[in-house]
């Protein structure tokens, strides 16, 4: 592709609109080729994908299941005003699933395979993308750019790990035990589950990318470290609404999220005041330089 691009560049060695679209259609090309390898490959492994993965925070043997379970047993070991051991023993029950269509179960292993293949091939679309911003960027730029990609990576992945280990049990839990009269059975449909469940990775997955928004926000002059100091309160206030909707309606799902959102809006205020710094930096290397320039000149 790189002997391509130098031959579609005009004599001044820049790239037509056209050509930049064109461009654009091959990285996005490679992305969703991208994508459906993974697919595939989480489709052909369907009893490791559903046993092991998606169907696993249901079972009362999953590993946060127990682990919130040890943990009240300790806390009620420790203080004695917790009259009940149990306090946080969640899915001790495991969650019966059906499936109410006869096509259900295929377009869930196709749906849940999609997602997969999102979640595997994030990395490498990421990396598509920076590439075909990449010669737009100057030399020192691209340096942190691609430290970008990987971190953006990662907090991608620690988002929805986090969303899968801490608060997946508990909205399954929540939402699976939740009554509005005795009269009234729950029982869940395996799409209602999995939609649950993949919602879930993905929306922290995506809002622990808030550093890296801030990054490039700040690069671009949209967003500066004053601008969100300024507005911290109100920050908290969206952050709390956002916990809200990406977790089931109880207090403690609701800090469980808050509570790493406000330590990524902290880190990313210093992010941002780091770029405003290194930027002033560069300002005045540059009017350093050009007043040296004309002294010499004259």
């Amino acid at each position: 592709m790189a002997g391509t691009n130098k031959k579609r560049k005009n004599k001044e060695g820049e790239m037509s609109f056209l050509e930049h679209l064109e461009e654009l259609r091959w990285h996005i090309i490679r992305s969703i080729l991208a994508i459906v390898v993974m697919m595939i490959i989480a489709f052909v492994f369907k009893n490791i994908l559903f046993d092991k993965v998606v169907l696993a925070p249901k079972e009362p043997g999953f590993i946060s299941n127990r682990l919130f379970c040890e943990f009240g047993h300790f806390l009620a070991g420790k203080f004695s005003f917790i009259n009940n051991p149990d306090i946080l023993c969640i899915n001790t029950k495991p969650v019966n699933l059906i499936s109410i269509k006869m096509a259900g179960q295929i377009t869930t292993h196709i749906t849940v395979a999609l997602v997969a293949g999102v979640i595997l091939a994030f990395p490498f679309v990421i990396r598509e993308f920076w590439l075909f911003f990449k010669p737009a960027l100057h030399s020192n730029e691209e340096k942190h750019a691609r430290g970008a990609v990987l971190a953006s990576s990662l907090l991608f992945f620690v988002g929805v790990l986090f969303g899968y280990f801490l608060l997946a049990p508990l909205s399954i839990h929540f939402l699976n035990t939740y009554q509005i009269s005795e009269s009234v059975v729950n029982q869940i449909n395996v799409r209602s589950f999995i939609g649950t469940l993949t919602s879930i990775c993905l929306a922290t997955g995506v809002v622990f990318e808030l550093p890296i928004i801030a990054y490039f926000l700040t690069k671009i002059g949209v967003l500066t470290p004053a601008f969100m100091r300024k507005y911290r309160k109100h920050s908290i206030v969206v952050i709390f609404i956002l916990a809200a909707i990406i977790t089931p309606p109880d207090i403690f799902s609701q800090t469980l999220v808050a509570i790493p959102l406000l330590i990524l809006y902290e880190v990313s205020i210093f992010i941002s005041a780091g770029v405003i710094r290194k930027k002033a930096k560069e300002h005045d290397a540059f009017m350093n330089e050009d007043s040296s320039v004309k002294t010499e000149s004259e």
